[in-house]
């Protein structure tokens, strides 16, 4: 027996849900597939359990900081079985808001199995007796994505992990080798060195946190090297893995050659989506030589078919407020099918959770760069900025980026404190398509890490004026 329905959602994640509530909304008769647990990346194994994480560690950071100011702590104890419990326990809090909100649903519009394609429209969910058919005038693709592991760590058996069962240890480990120094592996990576774990962060090419501004880069690399053990273009000659660990023999930044020995590896080479399972050439879609399915990040519809890709899936912007955007375009587009229209794609926004903050605003540098744009650069060097100085977080540059025929802001790159802030208040502003002229209107409080924002600012608009 076929059900027919007017639109199929494939994954029950951020993206998915918000394409199955937007067809709703739209009056269309949907369904909702799933394959594995409800409760979203971010609030099981990403955003929030990372950041619980990361506040232990700021804590601990804290604690053992204060002398500087005159504050003396003997001792600093970090239980680290009770660190992750708390982990877990408010991890498992966030999941149940997740749960609670999927109770709303009708139980006749979830289906629980993998899906793949059987034809165009067409999909099988499950197997053999429990198979259920499903034709869709409409189908939307919010499978999400997996940690991706390099193939020189595959092998490390129980010693490797990745962000999915780092959480589930009952005790932190004493050493951890982290590669890639990418969001997640910066964020964890010196979240556990905080916590006491001696850690060690791999890079191999050179990348820090998804910077392509090269003075921001440099900047976020020498305060991050300040503290913590980083190489970023270290050369790993030979990994292998005994009953007590991993040993690793590379060479790093600067040539020379080292041996260490670690508990544990954390893989965070990165995430690719899941779109394996989905049967894709039964549809007629083809992946390209990156392993995606080409699509039009306005309308999320894939060509010309009556398929539409939101969220990790899609290998584009794996962030989730990215993904809550992005399902509810896809799914008003499939219950309109084939009338897509362009959603609303906000201006560019991501933070990455170290000290000090990583994060861009609007475009990046790179891609103004790449793009011919004629552009201007202000900057502020945080290492003496006020505020900034007062809570010995003195460490960072942010540098604002301005189109020198009209003074536009066009985006921003920083490694600063406070830096989510500051990227709002910068993401905001490309999106309100502010002149520097007009930003410097606003107000400015006193003292504040804002102030910096104000520096750069002005260096900005002398520029202009030049």
């Amino acid at each position: 027996m076929v059900r027919m329905v007017d639109v199929a959602v494939i994954g029950a994640g951020t993206a998915g849900l918000g394409a199955y509530r937007s067809a709703r909304d739209q009056g269309a008769s949907a369904v909702l597939i799933e394959n594995g647990p409800f409760g979203t990346t971010c609030a099981r194994v990403g955003c929030m359990p990372s950041k619980l994480l990361i506040a232990a560690a700021d804590a601990a950071h804290a604690a053992r900081d204060g002398a500087p100011f005159g504050v003396h702590v003997d001792a600093v104890r970090v239980d680290g079985a009770e660190v992750l419990a708390r982990v877990r326990r408010e991890r498992d809090r966030f999941v149940g808001f997740v749960l609670k909100g999927m109770e709303s649903i009708p139980a006749g519009d979830i289906l629980r199995g993998t899906a793949r394609f059987t034809a165009p429209g067409m999909l099988a969910v499950g197997e053999g007796e429990q198979e259920t058919q499903i034709q869709a005038r409409a189908i939307v693709i919010a499978t999400g994505s997996s940690p991706y592991v390099v193939e020189s760590l595959a092998g490390l058996g129980d010693r490797l992990l990745i962000n999915d069962n780092l959480f589930e240890l009952a005790d932190l480990p004493r050493s951890i080798a982290v590669f890639g120094p990418g969001v997640i592996g910066l964020e964890l990576g010196q979240a556990l060195h905080r916590l006491g774990v001696r850690t060690h962060l791999f890079g191999a090419r050179g990348s820090l946190g998804g910077i392509s501004d090269p003075a921001v880069k440099a900047a976020a690399l020498a305060a991050l090297k300040q503290e913590m053990s980083l190489d970023v273009r270290a050369q790993v000659q030979a990994i292998r893995s005994d009953s007590d660990g991993v040993h690793i023999r590379f060479l790093d930044d600067e040539g020379q050659a080292r041996e260490e020995h670690f508990e544990y590896v954390l893989a965070a080479t990165g995430r690719r989506p899941n779109l394996a399972a989905l049967d894709l050439a039964k549809a007629g879609l083809t992946l390209d030589e990156r392993g995606r399915l080409g699509y039009d990040r306005h309308t999320l519809r894939i060509g010309d078919s009556a398929v539409y890709i939101a969220g990790d899936a899609n290998g584009d912007l794996q962030l989730l407020h990215e993904a809550s955007d992005e399902g509810r375009i896809a799914g008003r587009n499939a219950a309109r099918h084939p009338q897509a229209e362009p959603g609303l794609r906000r201006a560019g926004l991501s933070v990455v959770f170290s000290e000090p903050q990583i994060a861009s605003a609007g475009r990046r540098y790179a891609e103004l760069e790449q793009s011919g744009v004629d552009f201007v650069v202000g900057e502020v060097d945080f290492s003496d900025q006020g505020r900034a100085r007062v809570m010995r977080r003195n460490a960072g540059l942010l540098r604002v980026y301005a189109q020198r025929s009209n003074g536009r802001l066009l985006g921003a790159e920083l490694a600063a404190p406070a830096g989510e802030h500051l990227a709002h208040l910068l993401a905001w502003s490309v999106q309100q398509q502010m002149t520097i002229g007009q930003m410097l209107e606003m107000p400015f409080y006193h003292p504040v890490v804002e102030e910096g924002l104000r520096t750069a600012l002005r260096d900005a608009h002398a520029k202009l004026a030049r």
